[in-house]
């Protein structure tokens, strides 16, 4: 069976080993941001919404004791490592197909002259308890759908190899509506959670809170017309609202940033989206709120 390189031990990256080696499935947890380490094995728990409880015990290694990835890389770590992380592994994956577990705009830049690249749009919430022990919420199956290179058939076996019973995949022929529709959302979660200091249950659970979030969403919808995809409100809210429910006193990567002390990816979300508006397109909201929380990381 071809191995499963993840790139990035943080919270989706961890639980990812975890539900993929319960599968039996050939896992490497390759550190994004450490190189020439040693190679060793850690016991990793994670509880799910259930609080039924799995374990497995992973390898854990850095890139810099690789000559080369031959099978699956998934990429798991901040995307604003992106740039310094396609330098490193253009030598070392050949062929291998790269997808990326990331959220936001643009992610995939650094890697378009990679042979084969995939998007995930992810539809789960992961919060650490301890280095070793994680909270899991599954929210929905996440889809996978191509950037550039492979074909229906490399990607069905993608999304295969990396469905597991606890941590959902499925393949996605149109993939762009689900990265524009889940940064959209993320924007909002990704800006006002963190800038009110509270949890991703706040949506579902106050009415301003969900006002204000509805009134980013009609925004960026504005600029995704422009860029060719067409989403509709409803529909947006809805997944909004899904999220917020499943993930009910869980905090967002942000805010776990924020606090941590660690560069946010805000930069790909609203200011993204606010960079990509026409000069009379109404945005000032998104990007207003996309400073605030760059300025909150920085001071």
């Amino acid at each position: 069976m071809e191995p499963v390189y993840i790139i990035g031990a943080g919270a989706i990256g961890k639980v990812l080993a975890v539900c993929l080696s319960n599968d039996g499935k050939k896992v490497v947890l390759l550190r994004g941001s450490v190189d020439n380490g040693e190679t060793h094995r850690e016991n990793f728990r994670v509880t799910l919404p259930s609080q039924e409880i799995i374990a497995a015990e992973v390898r854990i290694d850095t890139i810099g004791n690789y000559s080369s990835l031959e099978g699956l890389v998934v990429l798991c770590n901040k995307s604003y490592g992106n740039a310094a992380l396609a330098d490193v592994l253009k030598h070392k994956t050949g062929h291998s197909p790269i997808v990326l577990l990331q959220n936001g705009l643009g992610v995939e830049q650094a890697f378009m002259d990679f042979p084969a690249v995939y998007r995930c749009v992810l539809f789960a919430t992961s919060q650490p308890v301890s280095d070793t022990k994680l909270n899991f919420k599954p929210v929905a199956v996440s889809p996978i759908g191509r950037i550039r290179g492979g074909d229906e058939t490399s990607l069905g076996h993608i999304a295969s190899l990396l469905n597991t019973p606890y941590f959902g995949f499925r393949a996605e022929r149109d993939i762009q509506p689900a990265i524009w529709k889940k940064a959209i959302v993320n924007s909002v979660f990704n800006s006002v959670c963190p800038l009110l200091d509270t949890d991703n249950g706040i949506f579902h659970r106050n009415a301003l809170a969900l006002q204000i979030a509805e009134s980013l969403v009609v925004e960026c919808l504005c600029v995704a017309g422009k860029q060719g995809v067409n989403l509709n409100l409803a529909e947006v809210m809805d997944s909004l609202l899904l999220i917020s429910r499943s993930s009910d006193g869980q905090f967002i990567s942000t805010l776990q940033d924020i606090r941590n002390h660690r560069p946010t990816e805000i930069a790909t979300l609203n200011l993204a989206i606010a960079g990509m508006a026409a000069t009379e397109e109404v945005i000032i909201q998104t990007r207003l709120l996309g400073q605030l929380t760059l300025l909150k990381s920085q001071i």
